[in-house]
């Protein structure tokens, strides 16, 4: 069940071996990577985990190999799809492999708030009582989902328990969720963890995001969590620099994939293609990114101590 998804939830990079192929071994170094920062559960195969240049059949052993490494942590797969037919037979493969849930974001297709009731009508007569995340994504989608459209999806279809809030702004939409929801489910957010102190101040329930410096992300909601609204920001502000530059879309993903590598997390970071590759002015870049970083977090960490 998803009904206790708190805390950071990261989405997962899937990793490639340099000709293309999926690299099942850097799965588990990047499963243990993740947890050791403070991760309590995975979501495989979202947008940022290149989940769209999988066969169906690369997906479910993608998160086949996710929950082989979760021991026993949350593994959410993402399932969206043009195509209703691949969307349930990923579903029930993947649950059959010990998924704990699935997200779905609504497809292109869905511009009405009838449309998206029929569309969701048709998903749950199909995957029956699958726990699900809802993915607010308009900027990926085209889909825009209202706060009143989603109560309404909340009211209807009990199988939803999480919503993964990164519509822009988020800010608002948050709180008017968590006002007038029908019913508790949990917020998560995304947008790269661009906005989390914000978010979490208006009631979310923690990161559902992907950024190569995962405790980062898991140190600002505990900290958010205990009170410490200071040191939260201290944390983020600290990694700013760093997260913005991985918030540029697939070339994000390239930049993303490179400090995993160096931090020892994948064994290499190649985006499966097409996709963008990281010439030395981007490599040179990022070190200054990182150096810069760095010396700013141990002044952080100086000053704490």
């Amino acid at each position: 069940m998803l009904r206790d998804c708190v805390g950071l939830h990261v989405v997962a990079q899937t990793p490639f071996r340099a000709d293309g192929a999926v690299d099942f071994e850097s799965i588990d170094s990047l499963s243990t990577f993740y947890y050791r920062h403070g991760a309590r559960g995975l979501t495989v195969l979202g947008v940022s985990g290149e989940a769209g240049k999988l066969t169906p059949d690369e997906a479910v052993a993608v998160a086949s190999r996710y929950v082989a490494a979760s021991g026993d942590r949350r593994i959410i797969v993402g399932v969206s799809s043009a195509s209703l037919a691949v969307l349930v037979e990923v579903t029930h493969q993947v649950m059959a492999e010990g998924a704990d849930g699935v997200m779905i974001c609504p497809p292109g297709s869905v511009r009405t708030d009838e449309d998206l009731m029929r569309y969701f009508e048709a998903v749950f007569e199909r995957i029956g009582e699958v726990p699900v995340t809802l993915q607010d994504f308009p900027a990926a989608s085209g889909v825009k989902m209202s706060v009143p459209a989603i109560c309404r999806l909340l009211d209807a279809f009990p199988m939803i328990q999480v919503i993964k809030e990164e519509d822009l702004p988020s800010l608002g939409k948050i709180s008017r969720l968590r006002a007038e929801q029908p019913r508790e489910v949990r917020i998560l957010t995304g947008n790269n963890g661009l906005y989390l102190p914000q978010e979490i101040a208006r009631g979310a329930d923690g990161p559902m995001a992907g950024f190569s410096y995962p405790e980062m992300l898991s140190g600002v909601h505990s900290r958010m969590v205990d009170g410490d609204i200071g040191g939260a920001h201290d944390l983020f502000n600290g990694f700013l620099p760093l997260l913005r530059h991985e918030a540029q879309g697939e070339w994000g993903i390239a930049l993303r994939k490179e400090s995993l590598r160096r931090r020892g997390a994948i064994d290499c970071a190649a985006l499966r293609r097409p996709g963008p590759t990281l010439d030395e002015t981007d490599l040179a870049e990022l070190d200054m990114i990182l150096s810069h970083m760095n010396r700013r977090i141990e002044t952080l960490s100086t000053v704490s101590a």
